[in-house]
């Protein structure tokens, strides 16, 4: 059967290419008992393709059971995959045939896989790997002839580093991968769509079908549309019913376009993945990297000084180097056993731990001299009057009254 036939006899519409390798990949593994794991994001339309699979399949006279996992509640999951038997459980007052059971010899199709708990994974493992499944309550092993087709919106790799999907599992399930792609990935099938959903809204509601305007229709392609198809189907049915002028502008169909992403275009930002920094930490970072380039550079400025004759421009310069060095906002690197910068908001806080040693020690002896001599000179010149004195030389007072403590120099 050709892709058009499979297209009209399941309706589905457009002529993507993403679509159409999806449906290709579909029809292919039908006629084997291949597992298959098909994702997509939500309202793309997933539940198809276990339905096509099935139908092209040796299992058509089965039976199919669609089971969504994340609609039915954690205690009871493995009770309906599996069944259980007579007093297993509170409420148990009968025995019961699970889904696995039922479906013998047909197609089950677990929607939303990825919200199964871990200890129903390891049942779903045992059976796709032999075969074999008990009952809740019993220790009688069942066999059963059942193909699997599951379906998930969520990253399962990304479930799987976080510890909530098993990896073995997963490696089971995707013998066969099938992608659907979003609606925004399919923007030459979005008009379309919409047209065969007008129509049958106008049929089911007797009234004209809406017709759209060229703005319309741009609008329409370049929305972000996070809900797909199913989206696009609530939004058409909305304006079928609302509006009684059947011509939608742009002006119109923004009214039933939710806010948030308008358009397909590309953002500067991603969504906070678990590896990614905080908002905090990314700044810490940038601070302490502008602090290691100040530091460098300054080092190389005291170094071309050094060079040059006396002159009081060379110590209004020195004095203001030292300033910025000691009372720069950027905090000063921290040397830890794991060789990490302690980047705790206390750091930033101008008190006396916050000069290490093994900042003091990356300076030259040269420059901590002529800091000394500047200092002294500062003293003798205001009669040791230390505010005329931190004046002079640019700095606090406080920052003064610690040189002279650090320096030792009598004033």
């Amino acid at each position: 059967m050709d892709i058009q036939s499979i297209k009209q006899r399941f309706g589905i519409i457009g002529g993507s290419s993403l679509l159409n390798r999806a449906l290709d990949i579909a029809v292919q593994v039908a006629t084997t008992d291949l597992t298959v794991l098909i994702s997509g994001e939500s309202g793309t339309g997933k539940e198809v393709f276990p339905k096509i699979i099935h139908q092209l399949s040796a299992r058509k006279h089965g039976n199919y059971i669609a089971v969504n996992c994340g609609a039915i509640p954690e205690g009871t999951i493995d009770s309906e995959l599996f069944g259980h038997e007579k007093g297993s459980f509170t409420g148990a007052h009968e025995a019961r045939k699970g889904y696995f059971e039922v479906a013998d010899g047909g197609t089950i199709f677990l929607d939303e896989v990825a919200e199964l708990p871990i200890s129903t994974q390891v049942r779903l493992l045992r059976v796709l790997e032999s075969g074999e499944f008990l009952k809740v309550g019993s220790s009688k092993v069942i066999k059963t002839d059942v193909r699997v087709v599951a379906a998930s919106n969520v990253n399962i790799p990304k479930a799987i580093e976080k510890g909530d999907f098993r990896q073995d599992l997963y490696y089971r399930l995707n013998t066969v991968p099938i992608i659907v792609p979003p609606l925004r990935e399919r923007k030459e099938d979005i008009h379309l769509i919409f047209r065969k959903f007008a129509a049958d809204f106008a049929e089911k509601y007797r009234m004209p079908p809406l017709r759209l305007t060229n703005d319309a229709i741009d609008l329409l392609k370049n929305f972000y549309w996070p809900g797909n198809v199913r989206q696009l189907k609530n939004v058409t049915e909305q304006i079928s019913i609302i509006e009684q002028e059947k011509e939608i502008n742009s002006i119109i169909l923004k009214r039933y376009l939710p806010e948030g992403p308008k358009s397909d275009l590309p953002v500067l930002f991603k969504k906070q993945e678990e590896e990614h920094f905080s908002e905090r930490e990314l700044l810490y970072k940038v601070l302490f990297d502008m602090k290691k380039d100040v530091t460098e550079l300054k080092k190389i400025v005291v170094s071309l000084l050094e060079q040059e004759p006396e002159s009081n421009a060379l110590e209004q310069t020195k004095a203001l180097l030292v300033k910025d060095y000691y009372e720069a906002p950027f905090p000063k690197p921290v040397e830890h056993s794991n060789h990490k910068a302690d980047f705790e908001h206390d750091s930033f806080k101008e008190d006396d731990d916050i000069y290490h040693d093994s900042e003091i020690i990356e300076e030259s002896l040269s420059l901590q001299d002529k800091e000394k001599e500047m200092i002294r000179k500062a003293l003798e010149k205001h009669n040791g009057k230390r505010k005329n004195a931190a004046q002079e030389l640019g700095i606090s007072e406080r920052t003064l009254y610690r040189k002279i403590k650090e320096y030792k120099i009598r004033s």
